[in-house]
């Protein structure tokens, strides 16, 4: 990986990328700074959540069944109201909504892209200021321009996907997207308030030392996974090994960590969830498309996630994402007879 020492904002990284094509339009480029705002405005309220009462529960429940955090509302927002105040975006699907969210409007209605959403993975962490995150996926819609957005925009398989990326809250606020070109990383600079590019072309390396896994749900994974985390722990030195567990619970910051440093991630099935716990549009599809544009695979243990199709905006799915070579040793043992 390669640290860039030259400051270069998203804005001109963006308008620079536009140039090798002359026919774009500069919407994409435009929904990206419209989600760097969003993203930003959710970054001053998680570094001064400690100071005002931004933290703990909202007191509702959401589509998942699970406690809404009063920051998960505030990010939901954030993200709702620029992007539908923009003309880049058709509409949204957000992990906190119960349905699709439609910019029924004359503009919004000639937009070619809508978006979905995790405005805050990891939000269990965020009473414990561990670093959590925004998770992000964009599509080219298919259902006719001048018209709303309809659900089969946002039910496409993930391999449809133009863009996708994430924000990661941590010691230093760092906005990473890809698209078809490759992944790149940009770090906020508080100073002058930009994200600038600070990590290109990030490749993600083909080994790693490190893996990512819930251990408390060891005895209710399928064997062929247990056995693989068996391996890790027990693997030769001589081959690479014994692996280092290291899991944060907030998605964004282990899979991060692995992007950048090498190492795998997993969320098997379980025998109370055996179709797993993470979202396929929401989580797994935007980290799929950027891992696999590093150079890394991700999958439910039984296809490449980005050619599952979805059937409904909140579908689970069991998912292992990470280097190449980990990942090829996972496959080894989940195809193992």
């Amino acid at each position: 990986m390669i640290i860039n020492r030259r400051i270069q904002t998203l804005d001109e990284f963006t308008i620079q990328q536009m140039r090798d094509f002359p026919h774009a339009t500069g919407e994409l480029a435009g929904l990206l700074r419209d989600i760097g705002l969003a993203a930003k405005r959710v970054n001053v309220e998680v570094n001064k959540a400690g100071l005002v009462d931004i933290l703990g529960d909202a007191g509702s429940i959401n589509v998942q069944g699970e406690e809404v955090k009063k920051l998960d509302v505030y990010a939901n927002n954030q993200f709702v109201g620029v992007l539908q105040h923009g003309i880049s975006c058709a509409g949204i699907g957000s992990e906190e909504l119960d349905d699709i969210l439609v910019f029924d409007d004359p503009v919004s209605n000639n937009s070619k892209y809508v978006c979905l959403f995790d405005p805050l993975d990891g939000s269990s962490n965020i009473d414990v200021n561990v670093s959590i995150g925004t998770i992000f996926s964009v599509f080219r819609r298919v259902s006719e321009l001048g018209k709303p957005a309809t659900q089969e925009d946002f039910l496409q398989q993930g391999n449809k996907q133009v863009a996708a990326g994430y924000v990661i809250y941590g010691s230093s606020t760092m906005l990473v997207y890809a698209t078809r070109r490759g992944v790149n990383g940009f770090t906020l600079d508080p100073s002058i308030g930009e994200y600038t590019l600070s990590h290109p072309n990030i490749t993600c390396p083909d080994k790693g030392k490190m893996y990512s896994v819930n251990h408390g749900n060891f005895f209710q994974y399928d064997e062929p996974v247990k056995k693989y985390i068996t391996a890790c722990q027990k693997k030769d030195k001589t081959n690479g090994g014994p692996y280092t567990q290291r899991y944060i619970g907030s998605m964004v910051a282990d899979v991060h960590r692995n992007l950048i440093k090498g190492g795998i991630f997993m969320y098997p099935g379980t025998t109370d969830k055996p179709k797993g716990k993470l979202r396929l549009l929401y989580e797994c599809n935007p980290f799929a498309f950027i891992v696999e544009r590093a150079g890394g695979l991700a999958t439910n243990g039984k296809i490449r996630i980005l050619d599952v199709q979805p059937t409904e905006l909140h579908q689970r799915t069991p998912f292992f994402i990470g280097s190449k070579g980990m990942m090829e040793e996972l496959e080894s043992h989940l195809t193992e007879k």
